[in-house]
């Protein structure tokens, strides 16, 4: 119809990388924005499973997360945690600042229950810049 793709939303977050070895060069070749979706994996970057599978939450109602990803994750956030807490930012700052590390990404979709969790997250802005180091652990941590 002569449309020009203008944006995509993948799944993209420290925890679901898929994008990273062509889908984000063909995008940025072809002048395509790329918007991540769902940043924070669903609230594993976050402190919301710190301390386990909490009652009632996304993983306890077997949509799209479940009780056993979180677990099989919890390998990789605790150390993650670590390195945000040595940044000065929390695990979800630190989530979002690394999805929008990327120049070929146009933003990052995340959906928050208070105007506390947006001012949270918005401050993730104020703290973009990762070291090599911190990107080599990272990627050692999630790739």
């Amino acid at each position: 119809m002569g449309v020009h793709l203008l944006i995509h939303q993948p799944v993209y977050s420290m925890l679901n990388r898929w994008i990273e070895p062509a889908l984000l060069d063909a995008l940025y070749e072809e002048g395509v924005g790329c918007i991540a979706f769902s940043p924070l994996a669903q609230g594993q970057l976050t402190d919301r499973y710190a301390d386990g599978v909490p009652a009632g939450s996304q993983a306890t109602q077997h949509y799209s997360l479940d009780e056993e990803t979180v677990q099989r994750n919890i390998k990789k956030v605790v150390p993650l945690r670590d390195i945000a807490r040595r940044r000065g930012q929390s695990l979800a700052q630190m989530a979002l600042a690394w999805v929008l590390r990327d120049p070929r990404m146009t933003s990052a979709v995340n959906g928050v229950s208070s105007v506390k969790q947006l001012d949270e997250n918005l401050a993730a802005l104020d703290r973009l810049d990762f070291s090599q180091g911190e990107l080599a652990e990272i990627d050692r941590l999630t790739s």
